[in-house]
């Protein structure tokens, strides 16, 4: 199993620090859509694990949320992609969940889920809690510099997990795996 697990805002679509509430708001980053597609193409499967607060905040509903999402699958199936599974974190900070990243709730129960060994899963995200949250698991780190990345960059560089790979955007890092992918084999 081919896994990559992606945040949600910052890296799929815009972010707001007022909170992506509606699905008007719910705005996919340049290239993002493609980059979906064209991961799905080369075999993986993707989930999307997004803490998402503004639930709790009352910021928005669970109908709001569920419009987004399905605006989400409808823009990545246009573009000849697959979204297997979103996973999300309703809890503020102050709650004591498992599953709101940094802890590793969610990406544990998506490996669950797909049977997918953690040390070959790759999670992309635009925040050291993401990065925390796959490095917990034994899998591969990878930051974006969309969304709060470069902050992140700037902030927490020393923080990072060891053998986080970044890049660009999710476009960017999904044509840096197709390139693996289609190594010729020189076996013939």
């Amino acid at each position: 199993m081919k896994l990559i697990i992606l945040d949600r805002d910052g890296v799929i679509n815009r972010d707001s620090d007022e909170f992506v509430k509606s699905v008007d708001e719910w705005i996919p980053l340049e290239g993002s859509m493609d980059a979906v597609a064209l991961l799905t193409q080369a075999g993986y499967t993707l989930a999307v694990a997004t803490n998402q607060s503004g639930l709790a905040r009352g910021y928005f509903t669970m109908q709001d949320l569920n419009e987004m999402h399905a605006k989400m699958h409808k823009l990545v199936q246009q573009a000849g992609g697959a979204i297997s599974g979103i996973w999300f974190c309703p809890h503020t900070a102050d709650h004591s969940c498992n599953c709101r990243k940094p802890k590793p709730g969610m990406v544990l129960d998506i490996l669950d889920r797909f049977g997918a060994d953690a040390t070959e899963t790759w999670m992309v995200g635009d925040s050291l809690r993401d990065l925390q949250a796959i490095a917990a698991v034994g899998g591969k780190p990878v930051l974006v510099k969309t969304g709060k990345g470069l902050a992140t960059l700037e902030k927490d560089a020393d923080k990072l997990p060891e053998n986080t790979l970044i890049f660009n955007d999710l476009l960017t890092f999904s044509q840096h795996l197709s390139a693996q992918e289609n190594i010729p084999d020189n076996k013939e």
